[in-house]
């Protein structure tokens, strides 16, 4: 498939066409190549997110007063669906590293925050993570436990966070914590729990990164568990106003959201290219198998997910950056997006027949990869949760 064909149905500028085709090429050349090896070793390749970060991939949606590149949602979601087509692990590292490590500093963090944390995020020198999934509180994020308390002028943090991007490489400086600071009053003259999002660097005293998780896929993307006990930070490392810290996340959710379809329509496409390459070459019954209908209609129903993934996620890029509402578009792009993925690595998996179950071919990752965005940053329930609301259904 030609460079152009992922293209194809959108209206892009000149500049986003160079930027496309700029990590079309930087993925091809040095981050397929480490991909398997990557996975096999569940080893994050540092040096190629340098290199990413060097490729200005890290700012692209963030001021040039912080060290970004001034693009937009939109510049983003091309780079990280461009690597996503050969390796989710290092799509999700980008992902990550942007929309929840550096975008809660440069949305809600003070001057002072952002003039610290930012220009190293966003040069891809330094990492963050950001700590809201628990043992009981994952879509029910309201069920959150981890406890922070105010102290002679310190955060006092106890708890514990699973499943967190980017938590424990050599490069992570910090994991923005969410903890329960107190309750307000509701309404109905009872109490609900204040949430707000803290600062907390590695290497704090009582801050453990724990193993890294066995996962099923994305095995080179840095995943960890946390526990704090009794974690002492200075108070200035609130991020964001008290008591703001969970809806201040929903709208950090609602733009990762965005990125993750992206990510997923990368992985789909790259099923897609390896499952028509692989097609065209492989001769069953004297003749190729791209000849057979069956699999022809096969790829076509691929393509079609492609196509409409993509415009999904543009279309809910596009209102991003115009400052419009976009929470709904969001979520059907996260929700069309992931099952596209997930269908495609299927499919692709059954056109490579036995081939397709070797790890070596990028069909194979791309089939333990994909789950993941049925769940991750959203289940699939919740994005039906979400449109379901924005038609007005309530209980």
């Amino acid at each position: 498939m030609s460079a152009q064909t992922e293209l194809t149905g959108v209206d892009l500028t000149e500049e986003q066409r160079e930027l496309a085709a700029m990590v079309r090429e930087f993925a091809e050349g040095v981050v397929a190549p480490q991909a398997y090896e990557a996975d096999r070793t569940h080893t994050l390749n540092l040096d190629v997110v340098r290199q990413m970060g060097e490729m200005g991939l890290f700012g692209l949606p963030f001021s040039e007063e912080y060290g970004g590149q001034g693009g937009d949602y939109l510049a983003l979601g091309l780079a990280i669906e461009g690597i996503a087509r050969v390796d989710q692990s290092l799509a999700i590292t980008l992902e990550a590293g942007v929309s929840l490590g550096a975008m809660p500093v440069y949305r809600f963090g003070t001057e002072a925050q952002k003039q610290e944390h930012l220009p190293a995020l966003l040069a891809g020198e330094a990492l963050a993570g950001f700590g809201l999934t628990e043992p009981e509180a994952g879509s029910d994020a309201g069920a959150t436990r981890t406890t922070a308390r105010l102290d002679g002028g310190e955060w006092v943090l106890n708890g514990s966070k699973q499943f967190i991007t980017n938590s424990g490489t050599d490069i992570t400086r910090f994991v923005t914590m969410t903890a329960v600071t107190g309750t307000v009053p509701r309404a109905d003259g009872g109490e609900r729990k204040e949430i707000s999002t803290i600062i907390v660097p590695n290497g704090t005293p009582g801050f453990t990164v724990e193993p890294a998780y066995d996962k099923v896929g994305w095995n080179a993307s840095d995943t960890h568990p946390l526990t704090l006990d009794d974690v002492r930070v200075p108070a200035e490392n609130l991020l964001g106003e008290r008591g703001q810290g969970f809806r201040n996340f929903l709208s950090i959710l609602d733009e990762g959201r965005i990125a993750i379809a992206a990510l997923a329509t990368g992985a789909a496409e790259g099923c897609l290219e390896a499952a028509v390459d692989y097609a065209s070459k492989r001769t069953v019954f004297g003749a190729a198998l791209s000849t057979r209908q069956n699999a022809q209609f096969t790829l076509a129903r691929m393509r079609a997910r492609v196509h409409t993934a993509r415009l999904a996620w543009h279309h809910a890029a596009r209102l991003r950056d115009a400052g419009r509402p976009f929470a709904e578009e969001a979520a059907i792009a996260k929700l069309v997006s992931g099952e596209a993925a997930m269908d495609n690595a299927r499919d692709a998996t059954q056109i490579f027949g036995g081939n397709g179950f070797m790890n070596e071919y990028s069909v194979a990752r791309h089939y333990r990869d994909s789950k993941i965005l049925e769940i991750g940053e959203g289940t699939t329930e919740v994005q039906l949760l979400v449109i379901a609301r924005s038609l007005g259904l309530v209980g």
